[in-house]
């Protein structure tokens, strides 16, 4: 179901000796997320593995899908005939493997997650898509970014691509102003238009 949580499904399937799905360890949310984005991490992405949707639309209607129904790229996925449908569930398929190898890769994923990433502070993953060739996190640093705040919102100085929450006061309007603030910035210092990853849902207040 689009509802559990993208590290269980790694769990899952490492326990039942398949692989090459460890990098769901790393995405912190859940299936539906990732179908809606194609999430990835460490070299794979959820829609290598997608057998087939089921989709729900505003009526409350059921819909199977295929891959083929989908223009899906870099952390992106639309439906290529409809714009109302939202996932259900997936079916997914990964090769057999070594289930023990693959639990000891996703020890070695999260150990690397909490070493890299601002896990212990209020967020939202990781805030822009890498441009090609590049990295989000690097043009933020070098645009001397980490640490700069708005209101109670903040770059991470543990990881440039994440804005943090660490007081818990940030309101949704600092934490979009800043974001909008660091794609400024980067683009007059490097030229590099920055595409958000996370989604802004509602308007601005």
């Amino acid at each position: 179901m689009a509802g559990v949580a993208s590290p269980k499904v790694a769990r899952f399937a490492a326990n039942h000796d398949r692989t090459c799905a460890e990098f769901l360890a790393g995405i912190p949310g859940t299936m539906g997320g990732a179908l809606a984005m194609n999430a990835g991490c460490h070299g794979g992405e959820t829609w290598q593995f997608v057998e087939r949707v089921l989709m729900l639309d505003r009526r409350g209607t059921l819909i199977e899908r295929a891959p083929d129904d989908f223009a899906v790229g870099y952390r992106h996925v639309g439906l290529k005939t409809a714009t109302d449908e939202i996932f259900a569930a997936a079916w997914l398929r990964f090769p057999p493997g070594d289930g023990q190898a693959s639990r000891q890769r996703i020890t070695e994923l999260l150990e690397r997650r909490i070493a890299t990433q601002p896990l212990q502070l209020p967020n939202a993953g990781s805030v822009f898509r890498n441009p090609p060739g590049d990295h989000a996190a690097r043009l933020i640093e070098a645009a001397g970014l980490k640490g700069m705040a708005i209101g109670g919102a903040r770059v991470s100085e543990k990881h440039a691509n994440f804005v943090v929450n660490p007081d818990g006061v940030a309101r949704a309007a600092e934490i979009e102003t800043l974001i909008g603030q660091v794609q400024a910035r980067v683009k007059e210092m490097f030229g590099i238009e920055l595409v958000r990853e996370v989604r802004i849902v509602g308007a601005s207040r």
